[in-house]
């Protein structure tokens, strides 16, 4: 049932539906802070003007309305007007009775929706370069994408999952220049990232002695675009062993993409950017380079070519955007890039404006903050970088200690496969904890800590439950007509009245671009759950309320690994 409906309902209801309509209702009903002010609440302060009437006595007179209604009293325990809110108490056993019903029903369906069906969702996520490391620092927008896109599909989008490589620019003209003057291609072959990243940092070293440099790396990229054999065919190896390492570090993280065109699929689609943008009179001059203004200097020109006539990035996202549209025709198109590309992607975005795309309203960036480490910086380019796989293999060994030196673990047979969903599931967790825009703190303490606010705290609670789960299963116990109107105590009500904001709480991550709200959601969870288990004597409880209580572990395991799903941690049955 959907109790803030019922809630508005009952206001719509109070006032005729003639200032206010349910749903309208429904967009204001808030939760309270302090369960001891209701669990639902309808501020009155918007109405204070159509009625020319103080918010209190709003609220009183909504009151006496509703209580006079014979509807109000099934559904609601109480209902009080304090203060400019109208407050609503729900009925402990019927609450937890028509949630865990739902759950236990829908299975991990619970919480889905259909809102965005026939609509398209491109979210463009991690988007490494090629020859250079995974480190890091893209594990923000990898985590934070991923997440985003499973968000969506939640809620009945077609989601479309792209991995824009970044397999073209000046830089493969510095590579293929420090390949030939110091590459060992039988070292290449053994270990490509490393070998390139060595030859790719002394180019920049050298660079800094002998400028020149510079200009016979413009120049190899000039041949790569203008489609030179021998340096197409050094692109070609350098971009087929940087996807083969990036996609073992994707298994490891269980992400998949739909599409990995990168921005080399556009090099043969910018021309028509460009003679498009010249149609409409959008370029001008500027110290050699072609360059489109904006009204009243709003923003920075934005560079479409060069002095030297090569494209710039800004030039391929424009085809990418255009070519997007054509192929999906997107009601979405979410970039998950970094906040210091703001700017980049204002022009990108004004650009399409300028040129006549009314759907350019429709593609969206979604920033992000660095990852801080206490006494280090993350720089490729100095080959000081610290890789996202030895963080990802580090987690999972302190995993498998931390569980050997377990009193409460000894029975884990498959002891690699757990520490390794685990310890991946501990580093995205940290990641997605916090607001996206906030910068990330990395310290072990925290991401390992399975007694606070972290990844393998919400695990545990889960494979606490599940073990819950097995030992009445081997007891024989079948609960499945349990009475869950017996369960009307304060804590297993707390559980279904989380549970019941699942779905609300994955709508709000889906228009805030913010899976911590599911991060936060799913650590109340568990911290519920294990306030419910050390209180409530789950399999010690009289028959026919262990039985409703054991309805309400099945519902709340459910529900936090669907949630835990969402910002893409994976679950162990023992811990």
């Amino acid at each position: 049932m959907n109790y803030r409906k019922a809630a508005a309902e009952a206001v719509a209801s109070a006032l005729n539906s003639q200032q206010i309509t349910a749903e309208q209702a429904e967009r204001l009903m808030t939760v309270p802070p302090n369960p001891e002010m209701g669990d639902i609440a309808f501020p009155c302060f918007s109405l204070a003007k159509q009625f020319r009437k103080a918010p209190p006595q709003i609220a009183a007179e909504l009151q006496r309305s509703i209580l006079e209604s014979p509807e109000a009293g099934s559904i609601f325990l109480k209902v009080e007007a304090v203060g400019g809110y109208l407050n609503f108490y729900l009925k402990r056993g019927m609450l937890v009775k028509s949630v865990i019903s739902e759950v236990l029903s829908k299975g991990e369906d619970y919480g889905k929706t259909e809102e965005g069906k026939g609509k398209r969702i491109l979210v463009e996520f991690s988007s490494p370069n090629i020859a250079k490391p995974f480190h890091i620092g893209h594990l923000v927008t990898t985590a934070l994408g991923s997440s985003i896109e499973r968000i969506y599909a939640f809620l009945g989008y077609d989601t479309v999952k792209i991995n824009h490589i970044g397999d073209w620019g000046t830089q493969f003209g510095k590579l293929i220049s420090a390949y030939k003057r110091w590459g060992d291609a039988a070292a290449i072959q053994k270990d490509p990232i490393n070998e390139l990243l060595k030859i790719y940092v002394k180019f920049h070293t050298e660079a800094e002695l002998h400028p020149e440099l510079e200009d016979e790396a413009r120049l190899y990229f000039k041949k790569l675009e203008e489609g030179d054999p021998e340096v197409r065919a050094l692109w070609q190896f350098f971009v087929d062993a940087s996807l083969q390492e990036f996609n073992r570090i994707y298994r490891l993280l269980d992400i998949t993409f739909d599409s990995y065109a990168g921005e080399s699929f556009y090099s043969d689609k910018m021309p028509e950017v460009v003679e498009l943008l010249r149609e409409k009179n959008l370029l001008e001059e500027s110290d050699g380079a072609q360059v489109v203004r904006f009204e009243e200097d709003r923003l920075p020109p934005c560079i479409i070519l060069k002095s030297d006539g090569t494209t710039i990035y800004a030039t391929r996202d424009l085809a990418a955007a255009i070519y997007r549209k054509r192929t999906y025709d997107f009601y979405k198109n979410v970039y998950v890039v970094g906040t210091p590309q703001a700017l980049h992607f204002k022009q990108i975005f004004a650009v399409l404006e300028k040129m006549g795309y009314e759907w350019a309203k429709d593609c969206v960036h979604v920033g992000f903050g660095y990852v801080r480490f206490p006494d280090r910086v993350l720089s490729t380019r100095h080959g000081d970088v610290v890789l996202l796989e030895d963080v990802l293999q580090e987690s999972i060994e302190k995993t498998k200690e931390v569980i050997k030196n377990s009193s409460t673990s000894k029975n884990i047979d498959d002891l690699d496969e757990v520490a390794e969903k685990i310890g991946v599931g501990a580093i995205l967790y940290s990641f997605l904890k916090n607001g996206r825009e906030k910068d990330i703190i990395f310290t072990w303490k925290d991401i390992l800590d399975f007694e606070g606010e972290s990844g393998p705290y919400v695990q545990y609670a889960y494979a606490r439950g599940r073990s819950v789960l097995r030992k009445a299963a081997e007891s024989g116990i079948d609960y499945t007509a349990a009475d869950l109107s017996l369960a009307d105590g304060a804590e297993e009500f707390e559980l279904a009245k989380l549970i019941y904001s699942y779905e609300s709480v994955v709508r709000e991550a889906a228009q805030k671009y913010e899976p911590c709200c599911v991060t936060r959601f799913v650590t109340d969870l568990a911290q519920s759950f294990n306030k419910f288990y050390n209180t409530c004597s789950i399999m010690k409880s009289e028959p026919a309320l262990r039985d409703a209580r054991l309805m309400i572990t099945e519902a709340t395991c459910t529900c936090i690994k669907s949630a835990l799903h969402l910002i893409g941690v994976r679950v162990v049955e023992k811990m």
